[in-house]
């Protein structure tokens, strides 16, 4: 209770001081609770439809308005504090700077939405103090705010009604759930892991179609958390609870491999669990081998750079198991670590739990609004301005009249008053043509009007279109979500497996292997890209087509297994390089494509000039073709082959190649292209199985000089793409001419002959440089553009015609 004198008996009633009761349990319960609504709403948690919490959206909000685009130059860190505290934020320089060194931190977000300079920090060290750094918006950070200009979002006033700052951003992507958030409130707290920004995306556009998607249907777009730092997340059970209530956990492993250098083994550290630095783990191992926890260690080394990464070399003493150790180290240090998933955020302005369905609705809502409105903001503009446009014309006709009008009148309101009762005219049209300029009155200006006008009554015809149909709103929210995948999409960093995640090695057995990973053994395809990159695809679902605009891949070659299986590379010495689909990241159907997956290179033992040919499924009860470049050919049953990592496919000769790999069934054709623009196809049938040290046989007669430039087997609607080579005396000739063909154009002749001409060859010309023959053909650049091919029907002995660009690979089309 508190109180004040009580007057004076004989003082004036009047002037009397007022005594208060008040409870206090009752005062400090209501002061407490505006207290944590305060912080609750106002600063620990973020808004469900743009990811942000209120000193974010200002920083960013502030930064647009001061210009700090990505193509301007950066600006004090200090400055930018100062306006956004002084203007919209007044909380602190402490708290604001912390913010905004995070939104720069490309290991705190997943895409970092300030573009930071100077020291941002690490994670074992702070950043250094806002005057020594300088900050600009990123292009994915200014991409949240675009569209404020056009009545999007609703505004509020500031701290002290001086300034006016957006309720929410527009948000031109799911960014909650792209870059993730970190809080704690009062009484409640959130905890969210970034995601890859394709795959929420996918997700995000098959929620717009299908409203009624469950979990599992955007679990197949949406695998699991991707983390700035990639590393290993074991076990998806917990992200599933996590997708479905809002709350569950996950593990995350670091990214290892066991090497040997000499009679050495170490344990190599490429990634870590997110939000674990190098210095941090290397100070728990050091007290984990003092303390006797850990054993077998000789020593360990930072390698990381700013050129090759994160690379921490652990040593291993003699007569210690490697893998032993490594479980060491992920039970007693960082090296594994936990991650509790707690997905509070704002809606409506009240804290939430949402699943992953959840958090993509309320986005797509706030999108779906943010397009409605900024469409009728710009069709009231469209029909403004056609408005005047429409008077200009009138007047424009009778000019001469006008200008007498204009002439004889007192003043500028008597004038507007004329126009508009002897043309007819709107007040706003009569202004417009007073402040007409003499300059506008030519013939080609009034051209210039007309043009005008027919292009904003088309435009205002697409924008009453788009807002009277919903299916017309969906598709603007749709196509503008796949234009900010295209600009600002990266491939998948985390691999995502089940089980306890053993740690996986070079030199482990596929057997051995996949137990210790222990996924599940559910069917897969191991797909090899032309550029050299071998990817894994679980399960059926078909892979999309990509854009004509975007930078993929071709498939050189594809083979269904299981993730428990076993697959061949096979490479150009002759040789199958066994292993298991275990070794290799798991990619959804829809990122697929040019850097999708790992090199080839990386799984297995090439040897000095060895290249990878093709896919070979072990399993196998099929023939499958082996050809050469000096034109023999063979077929030999996978199975017969012994289970070894590494044993010999077909016995070569001195300077021979494999240069083409394919099942071979009787009832297929056997085709063959050589440099000299020859093309042989025969049936299967023709060339008996043998086993695998056997040579082959005759399979095309070659002359001098020549070689096999394609070798495969298909089926008769199969297409002949050639390109052809210039000589490298001849100047000028840069451009190929490139020509696609029905293989059934080509007549079949029989094994050992020197087949049909597939390409007339021009002066200039020495041969071709690329051949193939399958169905859905692509041609792509060295830097994954597509190469718009001919369109096929051409005659088989044709010349071809030229294209833009020289062509790296020709392949069947992804998603064909």
């Amino acid at each position: 209770m508190t109180a004040t004198p009580a007057p004076p008996a004989s003082g004036n009633a009047e002037s009397a001081e007022r005594i208060d009761d008040i409870d206090v349990a009752a005062e400090m319960q209501d002061s407490f609770l505006e207290y944590a609504y305060s912080v609750i709403y106002a600063r620990a948690l973020p808004d469900a439809r743009d990811g942000l919490k209120p000193v974010q959206r200002r920083i960013l909000f502030q930064m647009s308005e001061m210009g700090l685009r990505p193509e301007k130059g950066h600006v004090k860190s200090a400055r930018v504090v100062g306006d956004v505290m002084g203007k919209l934020h007044p909380h602190g320089d402490t708290a604001i700077y912390d913010a905004l060194v995070r939104l720069a931190q490309p290991f705190s977000l997943r895409l970092p939405l300030i573009d930071g300079h100077g020291n941002f920090g690490s994670l074992d060290d702070g950043p250094a103090a806002a005057r020594y750094t300088e900050a600009r918006l990123a292009a994915a950070g200014l991409s949240l705010t675009e569209g404020l200009d056009e009545d999007v979002v609703d505004f509020v006033p500031n701290y002290d009604n001086s300034y006016q700052q957006p309720d929410v951003l527009p948000a031109s992507y799911p960014n909650l759930l792209v870059n993730g958030a970190s809080g704690i409130a009062v009484g409640m707290a959130t905890n969210m892991a970034p995601h890859n920004l394709i795959e929420v995306i996918q997700a995000a556009k098959h929620l717009l179609a299908h409203p009624d998607a469950s979990v599992t249907d955007l679990m197949r777009h949406v695998p699991g958390p991707d983390l700035p730092g990639g590393g290993v997340i074991v076990g998806l059970d917990g992200i599933k609870d996590a997708y479905e209530t809002g709350r569950g956990s996950f593990k995350t492993r670091a990214r290892t491999s066991i090497e040997r250098q000499g009679r050495k083994t170490q344990i190599i550290v490429t990634e870590l669990p997110y939000q674990v630095g190098p210095e941090r783990l290397i100070e728990k191992i050091k007290d984990g081998v003092q303390s006797k926890k850990l054993q077998g260690l000789s020593d360990v080394q930072d390698f990381t750079d700013r050129k090759h990464g994160l690379r921490l070399v652990i040593g291993i003493k003699t007569g210690f198991d490697p893998e032993a150790v490594l479980q060491q180290l992920y039970r007693f240090t960082p090296l594994e670590d936990g991650f509790s998933i707690n997905n509070v955020a704002l809606v409506e302005g009240k804290p939430e739990t949402l699943g992953l369905g959840q958090l993509l609705r309320v986005y797509l809502d706030h999108r779906v609004s943010v397009v409605r409105r900024r469409s009728e903001f710009r069709l009231a503009k469209k029909r403004y301005r056609l408005h005047l446009v429409e008077g200009l014309l009138i007047a424009i006709l009778d000019i001469d009249e006008v200008i007498q009008v204009i002439r004889s009148s007192d003043d500028s309101e008597q004038a507007r008053g004329r126009l508009q009762g002897i043309f007819d005219l709107s007040e706003a049209q009569a202004e417009y043509i007073l402040e007409l300029r003499l300059r506008r009155l030519t013939k080609f200006s009034r051209i210039e009007l007309e043009a005008e006008r027919d292009e904003l009554k088309a435009q205002i015809a697409e924008l009453e279109r788009i807002l009277g149909s919903e299916a017309a709103l969906h598709t603007v929210v749709a196509d503008e979500l796949d234009e900010v995948a295209e600009r600002f999409g990266t491939p998948r960093r985390t691999l995502l497996t089940n089980g306890n995640g053993q740690p996986t090695t070079g030199r482990a057995s596929a057997a051995k292997l996949a137990a210790s990973l222990e996924i599940a053994d559910a069917p897969t395809r191991v797909l090899l890209s032309a550029t050299g990159r071998v990817v894994r695809v679980d399960g059926d679902e078909p892979i999309p087509v990509p854009s004509r605009r975007s930078r993929h891949d071709a498939i050189r070659s594809v083979v269904g297994t299981t993730t428990r299986g076993t697959f061949g590379i096979v490479t150009s010495s002759g040789a199958v390089l066994r292993l298991t689909p275990a070794d290799l990241p798991s990619v959804p159907p829809a990122s697929v494509g040019l850097t999708a997956g790992i090199k080839v290179r990386e799984l297995g033992a090439f040897e000095r000039g060895e290249e990878p040919v093709a896919l070979i499924d072990l399993a196998s009860e099929t023939p499958w073709l082996v050809a050469t470049a000096k034109g023999s050919v063979k077929r030999v049953k996978p199975t017969e082959l012994r289970d070894r990592d590494r044993e010999s496919l077909i016995s070569l000769k001195d300077g021979d190649r494999v240069v083409g790999i394919a099942p071979a069934p009787d009832e297929d054709w056997i085709v063959l292209v050589t440099s000299d623009a020859q093309l042989l196809r025969f049936p299967a049938a023709q060339v008996n199985p043998q086993g695998a040290g056997a040579a082959g046989m005759k399979g095309i007669g070659l002359k001098a000089d020549a070689s096999v430039t394609f070798a495969g087997v298909v089926d008769e609607g199969a297409q002949v793409v050639t390109v052809t080579a210039a000589a490298e005396t001849l100047a000028g000739l840069d451009e190929p001419r490139v020509k696609v063909s029905d293989l059934a154009e080509f007549p079949p002749k029989g094994r050992g002959t020197g087949g049909v001409q597939a390409h007339r060859l021009l002066k200039g010309e020495v041969g071709l440089s690329l051949a193939w023959v399958g169905p859905s053909p692509i041609a792509v650049g060295a830097d994954g553009s597509q190469r718009q091919l001919p369109p096929g029907g051409a005659a088989r002995a044709g010349s071809g015609v030229s294209i833009d660009g020289a062509i790296g690979a020709v392949g069947s089309q992804l998603g064909a």
